[in-house]
């Protein structure tokens, strides 16, 4: 919108000249101030934009001056006073709004505040009176009828709900306000003439209606629209907010859905209302992505275009095409297909909505920004439209010298210009709508593999397939042949059906154009199977071609993903998820996610919510390996994060509920142990765990509920309460398989070690396979005090001097025995972690030096990790430069190598290649160097 000047502006019936005239005439006084120029070129701007507001000037005197002294500060607001008439309080607020009203148009006009300060405006003038009438409106109840007094005795009061824009604090100039009245539970009034919640609070809110709507000698205050309720013009006025719960859970339809996104309590009983708002969220947002809120979205834009053709709107800024509505619909669907996921883009206000979309990388930065100009217009030159006669209007006048008057206000030469902006403004907007909706309206190609699948429930044969591509064309078609004829498709809706064949073509074509086509297809295929009766997932690989396409690509190269996908579906999602090619998170991102589970009371569902957050977590670690984003070892140390962080919250919920039922530890301390892959930081994907539980308490120490427990006891049900957790089977798996057998004495010793037992046991009598262990051991969670003390008992066992020769005979027979048992390579094929050369040898070579030079050399001590205790090693000239960086190349290559297995559901066992071969080459070699003689020869 060009900038606007106060230059003198003349059109050819003169506003500004009558506008004079008529305020001479209504303000004899202020002659003096009419007379100056800027007094009179503000004038004269004003009325070239607003009859409405000369009007208002000539019947309220008193506001010329005080918007020519000083402007920017909102109108006085009245006092409804007890006693007086209805008829007054109405005729007061029509002052006050057509007051404030006029200031806002000065605002907007002479002083060109940002449409956002007059859209904000408008909403705090409706919302004003809207709590000024209900205040007065209530205390004339209260004393005909009392108040209302739910079962308990707790006083209800009436909640007012703001919809649409008055809810997203962007009500335009003259719009009505879609109004929603509820309560928060039923009860009846205690007064003389009592009435029922439901009654009372339906004449409330009806006197409510009539005090702003109704037109007197002094006009409207607010048009009042009720429509928006459940069940429309015929359901009750006021519900209940159980009777609200009920209507949205059987009847909530996916208009609804938009309409109160937007939602806000207004006016009444606020802070009970925004409570029961959050609690409608699950009914607005979907907790996963919600591709059917488009299907929602198609019907309300077809009912508004045949509205337009039938009522020949074509020219109308907010129904039309590339109108304002079109903005609305655009941002507000996305919001709902992704805000289940993204708190972030729960926003009611549109602008900050297009912003946040954008940070979230579903829409361009710079179509972000021509959305936003293009509101900014549109709602600009709407206010404009209504600005001229308080007229709620939506398209430009017929008459041409209206036109020119608003394209002069708005600082354009003629009309012409101003269509011209217009026009480019709604083509933007246009643009992106049709392309936000255009993707499933696409009709699938009209090829074989399409007529092939539409028939295939009838007949067909197997030489389609065989043409496309399949190997196993024949196994393919019966496949295809048999799902055509499952129950599960028979019985699919005519729109799920639809959507399905749409689906399953693109599918096959995708999977042609794998690496394996067979293997594609069937992975994706028993996913199509798991999703066919949930409509969102249809919906998102319906609507969502991207996620089809990265679907079957991370299928024909993942079985293990595959898999996961299958079992999971929200993990879908993930593909769609902008982010998930952007930077890795980091152990505080995966903190921040997995904490957020403590914030449910429930556990079930805190438990839950945990395991999708791991899941999806998991989720792009494992594509960021498959796609090579990152090296092996980040990986493996990225999924060891995210378990430490899971323990960490599985521990405070066992805890939580522990300390419910017995009451807290006061005096004590518990920490988790992880040993093995988690605590080298070098965790594979479905790794279990490796634990260990220690406690340290003084001697009497017991917890201080009414059902105390001593600590001998408390502790090990806290241990036993985070196992239980970890190992729970809920909607998204379990957690993680746990393994305990590390602890003193195995299987056979105490399930929690105390601190001081513990160490006894290291000291005396452990084995050096058990030192071996605790080379790789370090504390994930728990008291930070006794976390301390473990990494110094540690310390002193590991830096204890050994005999060498002892040490190293102790460590190769006990390497012997592992191979024997667990080596499964041949000729053809290595065995990545237990064959000769392989990561277990890493393993016992690096422990074999923190336990034979840990006294000499305490650095070795800091790290649990391969790659750390390599380059300590090499620090303290331990092993030459060559050989670390031997051993750093051999660890990479076959960490790599063991997840490449994994991820496609393989055995670690590789086929021999030229970089495995030097991997074990170089690790047999340095373990020789060190005297460790593992195999006499590679095998």
């Amino acid at each position: 919108m060009a900038r606007a000047h106060l230059a003198p502006m003349h059109s050819p019936s003169d506003p500004g000249a009558r506008a004079l005239q008529r305020l001479a005439a209504a303000l004899p006084s202020s002659q003096a101030m009419l007379d100056s120029t800027p007094a009179r070129q503000r004038i004269e701007r004003l009325a070239l934009a607003s009859d409405f507001a000369i009007d208002t000037c000539v019947r309220q005197p008193a506001l010329l001056p005080a918007l020519l002294s000083d402007a920017s500060a909102p109108w006085p607001a009245p006092t409804l006073q007890d006693g007086e008439a209805f008829e007054a309080w109405q005729a007061k607020l029509r002052r006050y709004r057509t007051a404030e009203s006029t200031r806002l148009i000065w605002r907007d006009v002479i002083e060109q505040a940002p449409v956002e300060e007059i859209l904000a405006g408008t909403t705090a003038l409706a919302e004003t009176c809207l709590r000024l009438g209900l205040a007065a409106l209530e205390e004339t109840f209260a004393q005909r009828h009392g108040v209302v007094r739910a079962g308990d005795g707790s006083v209800q009061r009436l909640v007012v709900f703001g919809l649409g824009k008055l809810g997203g604090g962007e009500l335009n100039f003259s719009s009505d306000i879609d109004l929603v009245y509820a309560y928060p539970q039923s009860g009846q009034s205690d007064g003389a003439r009592a009435l029922a919640a439901e009654d009372y609070f339906a004449r409330l809110g009806q006197r409510l209606a009539v005090l702003l709507d109704a037109v007197t000698a002094d006009g409207f205050c607010h048009r009042v629209d009720l429509r928006l309720r459940p069940f429309g013009s015929a359901g009750r006025v006021a519900l209940s907010f159980a009777a609200m719960d009920h209507y949205f859970q059987r009847e909530g339809r996916d208009w609804e859905r938009y309409a109160w996104l937007k939602a806000r309590a207004v006016a009444g009983d606020i802070a009970a209302g925004e409570a029961w708002l959050e609690s409608l969220r699950p009914f607005v947002y979907r907790r996963y992505l919600d591709f059917t809120a488009l299907d929602g979205l198609r019907s309300m834009k077809a009912a508004i275009a045949a509205e337009v053709a039938r009522r020949e709107l074509s020219e109308d800024i907010k129904r039309g095409s590339g109108g304002i509505r079109e903005i609305e619909f655009l941002a507000q669907a996305l919001q709902l297909v992704h805000g289940g996921r993204e708190a972030a883009l729960r926003e009611r206000r549109l602008l900050p909505a297009l912003r946040k979309l954008a940070q979230a990388r579903l829409i361009q930065d710079e179509d972000a920004q021509a959305l936003a100009q293009a509101y900014g217009f549109l709602r600009k030159l709407e206010n404009r439209l209504q600005m001229m006669a308080d007229a709620q209007v939506h398209a430009p006048p017929p008459d041409a010298q209206l036109r020119s008057r608003m394209a002069q206000g708005l600082d354009y030469p003629d009309w012409e210009a101003l269509q011209r902006a217009l026009d480019a403004h709604k083509q933007v907007v246009n643009d992106e709508f049709v392309q936000l909706l255009a993707q499933r309206e696409e009709a699938p190609p009209a090829d074989a593999l399409v007529a092939y699948w539409m028939q295939l429930a009838e007949g067909g044969d197997a030489a389609p397939p065989q043409a496309s591509g399949f190997d196993d064309a024949q196994g393919m078609h019966g496949l295809l042949r048999d799902f055509a004829r499952s129950q599960g498709v028979r019985d699919l809706s005519d729109a799920a059906r639809a959507r399905l064949d749409r689906v399953l073509p693109a599918l096959l074509h995708a999977a042609v154009d794998s690496a394996q086509p067979d293997a594609a297809a069937r992975r994706a295929l028993a996913l199509l199977k798991s999703v066919l009766r949930r409509a969102s997932y249809l919906a998102l690989l319906d609507e969502a071609p991207s996620a089809l396409a990265r679907l079957v690509d991370v299928v024909s190269r993942s079985a293990w993903l595959a898999e996961r996908l299958t079992q999971y579906p929200l993990l879908l999602d993930e593909l769609l998820d902008a982010r998930i090619a952007g930077p890795m998170p980091t152990q505080a991102d995966m903190a921040r996610a997995c904490q957020a589970a403590l914030g449910e009371d429930d556990p079930e569902i805190a438990l839950r919510q945990l395991n999708e957050t791991r899941l999806a977590l998991s989720f792009r670690i494992a594509l960021a390996t498959l796609d090579a984003r990152q090296p092996a070892e980040d990986s493996a140390r990225q999924l060891a994060w995210l378990a430490d962080e899971v323990v960490k919250v599985v521990l405070a919920l066992a805890q939580r509920d522990l300390e419910r039922a017995h009451g807290r530890m006061r005096k004590g301390g518990f920490a988790i142990i992880g040993y093995g892959s988690l605590g080298g930081l070098e965790l594979g994907f479905g790794s279990d765990l490796d634990l260990v539980f220690l406690f340290d308490a003084p001697a009497g120490a017991a917890s201080d509920g009414a059902r105390a427990l001593e600590a001998e006891r408390w502790y090990p049900r806290l241990a036993q309460k985070v196992m239980a957790l970890l190992g729970t089977v809920t909607a998204a798996g379990r957690l993680y398989d746990i393994d305990v057998r590390l602890r003193p004495e195995g299987s056979q010793g105490a399930l929690v070690s105390s601190l001081a037992s513990y160490r006894d046991y290291q000291a005396k009598r452990a084995w050096t396979w058990e030192h071996q262990a605790l080379v790789r051991a370090r504390a994930i969670a728990g008291d930070a005090g006794l976390c301390a003390q473990f990494q110094a008992l540690r310390a002193q066992v590991l830096a204890t001097p050994r005999q060498a020769d002892t040490l190293r005979q102790d460590v190769v027979q006990m390497r012997a025995r592992m191979r024997a048992e667990l080596d499964r390579s041949d000729a053809a094929r290595f065995d990545l972690k237990q064959g000769a050369g392989g990561l277990v040898d890493l393993e016992f070579l690096l422990q074999w030096m923190v336990l034979a030079h840990a006294d000499q050399h305490p650095a070795l001590l800091e790290s649990t990790n391969t790659e750390a205790l390599i380059a300590t090693a090499q620090a303290q000239s331990l092993v030459s430069t060559e050989a670390a960086a031997c051993l750093g190349a051999a660890h990479a290559v076959l960490l790599q190598e063991g997840l490449a297995c994994t991820l496609d559901r393989r055995p670690r066992v590789a086929t021999r290649n030229a970089a495995i071969e030097q991997a074990r080459d170089g690790i047999g070699e340095v373990a020789r160097q060190q005297g460790l003689h593992f195999s006499p020869q590679a095998g």
